[in-house]
């Protein structure tokens, strides 16, 4: 996917997608035909004019690296947790980017970028539609009906339904990671108790099997798991259950093309699919309704270092979704 950029570019032939997050905002520079160019990492700063200042270094620091002027670039998608309303630029409730009350992202990037187009999506929108350009790439294949799973500090999935992103009457579609999986459990900072999040997403790992060595947690269960430490083999089988159960309920709900499993703890590649795989085929040798469901062969993960909320966010402008205008703050 990746290949040299020409200098500068044809005006309005690039765009820029940034992912941000709470620790930090990932940058990608996609051509005319979605190709992927330069990349670019920077620390994410808190607050409104924190997180857009980082986000205006993320944008200068990829075109200055890739020789690309910004009168040659479209426009730029973000990517950001929280409620994002992408029709008027605005997002809230981004607790790790601590930005709370509705705040004019768009608006205050875009006067950062000197004029430059700003639009928003929610995260894991953005993901969905970066995984669904990757599966095209991939398997060559277009897939317009796909959830992405995401197992990061939270659970979530975005959901692209025959070509279109779904978002919800008030944007809460996809926030399965707060369906009620063990009746009085774990307390989850939403106010619930045994939110299907406090078993499956790396929170969940990192709680139940505290690393002790720099390396993640999800790495450190998993090798232990498969040199036969017994309670390192429960730890695993009660967090694959419950990744199996978000799978089921996307299943059931939705009955997506494609799954495919992304976030931090998607790092940890085939072992993580291994134990899906066999867990869903356990369920289903048990249950002829779910074996006819085929949902084994549903499920993809990410390639390794993909940017796939980057990837998506620049794919906003190359297909703004219904519902949205081209334009900030209308």
């Amino acid at each position: 996917m990746t290949t040299p950029p020409p200098p500068g570019g044809a005006a309005g032939a690039w765009s820029v997608g940034l992912d941000v997050g709470g620790t930090k905002v990932q940058a990608v520079l996609l051509d005319e035909h979605g190709g992927v160019h330069d990349r670019l990492r920077v620390p994410t700063r808190r607050g409104l004019v924190g997180v857009a200042g980082s986000a205006a270094e993320a944008v200068d620091g990829v075109l200055r690296a890739a020789g690309v002027a910004s009168a040659a670039v479209r426009g730029v998608g973000v990517g950001l947790p929280g409620v994002v309303d992408p029709r008027r630029g605005t997002v809230e409730n981004a607790v790790n980017l601590g930005i709370t009350r509705r705040e004019p992202f768009a608006t205050v990037l875009q006067t950062m970028l000197g004029g430059l187009p700003v639009l928003l999506e929610n995260d894991l929108n953005a993901a969905v539609l970066g995984a669904a350009h990757v599966l095209d790439v991939v398997e060559g294949q277009q897939v317009d009906d796909l959830a992405f799973l995401a197992l990061g500090t939270g659970l979530a999935a975005g959901l692209l339904l025959h070509g279109d992103l779904r978002r919800g009457a008030r944007r809460a579609a996809g926030e399965i990671g707060h369906l009620i999986y063990v009746p009085g459990g774990l307390p989850c900072p939403c106010g619930q108790r045994g939110c299907l999040e406090q078993y499956a997403s790396g929170s969940a790992l990192d709680a139940a099997w505290p690393s002790t060595s720099a390396r993640p947690a999800p790495v450190e269960l998993f090798e232990a798991a498969a040199g036969g430490d017994e309670r390192a083999l429960a730890v695993r089988e009660t967090f694959v259950r419950a990744v199996v159960a978000a799978i089921r309920v996307l299943v059931l709900t939705c009955d997506p093309e494609r799954i495919v499993v992304g976030g931090g703890v998607s790092e940890l590649g085939e072992p993580l699919l291994e134990a899906i795989v066999a867990e869903l085929d356990r369920q289903a040798r048990t249950s002829p309704f779910l074996a006819t469901t085929a949902m084994t062969d549903r499920i993809r993960l990410v390639p390794p270092g993909l940017p796939v909320g980057a990837v998506g966010a620049a794919l906003v402008f190359r297909a703004p979704a219904e519902g949205r205008t081209e334009e900030v703050g209308v």
